[in-house]
């Protein structure tokens, strides 16, 4: 059966000119999924006829005659734009027209309506951001919470470790992910009180819990599974981009400084764009909303076509192996908190 996405046109820094090529493109290499795109019907219509891939026969467009603003609040988001294309697509969700949905457009609003439209699974409190990071072992880490809950308890790490591990076992088909609760140091008596019971918790629970990691640890690749609340986590992602912005800066800069460090760059190009290629942030792009009764990928504002139709890619996979149902039986059992 071919699973469906609806996709919140109208989201991120670019819009359609970058969500309905980066559509196309994807249903053009995956013959067994359909898109919904949502959003302004002229503007979608007109973004169609100036693509280059003109098969319509997986494609269908979604009006939805408002949009939620980037720096919009997510409470007027959810009270005052009812016909929003990020709302629609979570409705879309919801009646099983679609399996999944993926916008860019603002995180804020996007966890208030997916909360408000989906409602959290049994046993979860909060849902978490999720999302896939490069390491040196050439694996990946997952981590969350990336910014949807500030403040938590160490149930709610609990939590997160449950659905982040149960995620990667769907994912990545590993049986017993390895889980590290981010902290300021690896010895058990470190950390806040909100941490040391978490660590509790999760030492007595059935995961594959390997203790304290420190920040360090999540590139080195050292647990698939890093625990943390949303707080510690959006600032250890957005310094993980500054960091990467900032280096990328640098190399351009000592390349193109005279004529002999512009011939050197034309040497080390190989280098340099395998480098590039490596660490292209564009390729882990989409981050989940876990803990709904359905499936949200939120790309980043700022991503162009290709990093577009990679969140709509880890979409795709979570449809395809069923994330939430397994989640739902994960939790059965284990129960939300010790």
């Amino acid at each position: 059966m071919a699973i469906t996405i609806a996709i919140d046109c109208m989201g991120g820094d670019h819009g359609p000119s970058v969500t309905v090529p980066a559509a196309l493109e994807f249903v053009a290499g995956h013959q067994d999924v359909r898109v919904l795109l949502v959003g302004l019907r002229d503007v979608i219509e007109a973004e169609l006829g100036r693509a280059l891939r003109s098969d319509r026969t997986r494609v269908q467009v979604c009006h939805a005659a408002e949009t939620v603003a980037m720096d919009e609040s997510p409470a007027t988001a959810l009270r005052g734009k009812k016909d929003s294309s990020m709302r629609v697509a979570i409705n879309l969700v919801k009646s099983g027209e679609a399996q999944a949905a993926v916008s860019a457009g603002n995180t804020g609003a996007l966890m208030a309506i997916s909360r408000f439209v989906l409602k959290t699974l049994p046993g979860i409190d909060r849902p978490a951001i999720v999302t896939v990071l490069p390491t040196v072992t050439g694996g990946t880490t997952w981590m969350l919470d990336l910014g949807a809950n500030v403040d938590c308890g160490p149930e709610h790490l609990y939590q997160f470790a449950l659905m982040g591990t149960t995620l990667v076992s769907a994912l990545e088909h590993k049986d017993k992910p390895s889980v590290g609760l981010l902290n300021i140091g690896e010895e058990s008596i470190k950390g806040n009180e909100v941490v040391k019971r978490a660590s509790e918790l999760l030492r007595a629970s059935s995961l594959n819990f390997i203790g304290n990691v420190e920040g360090d640890g999540i590139y080195k690749g050292v647990a698939d599974v890093i625990v943390c609340d949303g707080f510690v986590g959006n600032v250890a992602l957005k310094t993980t981009e500054g960091l990467a912005q900032m280096l990328g800066g640098f190399l351009r800069e000592e390349f193109t400084r005279n004529l002999l460090t512009r011939l050197a760059a034309l040497f080390a190009w190989p280098v340099l764009a395998a480098f590039k290629r490596r660490v292209d942030h564009r390729r882990y792009n989409g981050a989940t909303l876990v803990g709904l009764r359905g499936i949200v990928v939120k790309s980043h504002g700022s991503a162009d076509a290709f990093g577009f139709g990679r969140a709509i890619e880890r979409a795709l996979e979570e449809a395809q192996n069923d994330v939430i149902a397994r989640i739902s039986r994960r939790l059965a059992p284990e129960g939300a908190s010790a």
